[in-house]
This record gives C-alpha cells, structure tokens and sequence, in this order.
C-alpha cells in the first residue's frame, strides 16, 4: 500500500514538473524560429514642475471661515468630473470635536484661497452661515447636490 502511494505520488511530481517546464519553453511554429526579443525603446523620463514653497499648499483639513469670519468647518475631500476637473469640495460642517457633524458640498469657485500662506490660514467660503446650515447633507454613491456661489453653478450632465 505504501509502495502505491508513493508511486502515484512520483508520478504527479514529474507531472507537475513536466507541464511547469512546458509552460517555460518557447512556442514551437512550423519550421520557424520563434521571434526574438525586440529591444524595447526605455520610456522617456517624466515630465518636472517645480512650484515655489509660497504658490501652492494642501488644503486637505484646512479651516474654512465666511466672509463674516464665521466657522464653516474643515475640507475633507475634493470632488472631480470624470475629466479630472476640480468641481467642488466636502466640507465637514457643525458639530463640536467633531460629533453631530455633517458633510456638505460647496462649488468649488465658491471658495477663496487668498490666504493659505501657512498651516493656519483659513479658506474664504462665500456663502453665509445658514445658506451652509440649510444644504443637504452629502452620502457617499448617492447623487451629489453641490451648494454653489449664486449664479455659478452648471450642472454636470454625464452618460452612464
């Protein structure tokens, strides 16, 4: 019995093996030599902006303030269109440390970065503190209804 099993166990090895070096070897065409490697062409180096330190900075979890210096919240996210243009922001809106909170979305020329020089600087939102209150609050996969600057928000209009 346990000449069988090693037996059969042989046996499925050496299949194993044959069908993992079968699948290393080269195909076989008719009478021609399979194509050798064509050297590939190296991909050209990327492309190099430099932006200065006092052009650009993250607004990830920045403060957002209305023209009236009132507290708006934070940005959370940042929403683009399927052609990779900016078009609105998640604002985490109300609440205290963060509990009874809720995201809003605000049309991105709604908002004024004049002031982003450091960590601390706040964003300018215009839109008043109860236009904010009053809009809708933003899910994740279900439609986005964008709070927007007045006459300045264009609707987007995809395909499925």
């Amino acid at each position: 019995m346990r000449a069988r099993i090693l037996i059969i166990f042989v046996v499925a090895a050496f299949a194993a093996w044959a069908a993992a070096r079968a699948a290393d070897d080269p195909p076989v065409t008719q009478g021609k030599t399979p194509p050798q490697d064509v050297a590939k062409e190296p991909a050209p180096p990327p492309s190099v902006t430099v932006i200065g330190a006092r052009d650009a900075h993250g607004i990830l979890g920045r403060d957002v303030r209305s023209a009236a210096n009132e507290d708006m919240g934070r940005i959370v996210d940042v929403i683009v269109d399927r052609e990779g243009t900016v078009r609105a922001a998640v604002i985490d809106f109300g609440g205290f440390l963060g509990v009874g909170s809720r995201k809003i979305v605000v049309d991105w020329s709604a908002l004024r970065f004049g002031r982003v020089a450091n960590k601390s600087d706040s964003i300018t939102l215009e839109l008043t503190k109860e236009q904010v209150t009053a809009a809708p609050e933003y899910k994740e996969d279900t439609p986005v209804i964008v709070l927007g600057a007045a006459g300045r928000l264009q609707p987007w209009e995809f395909d499925h």
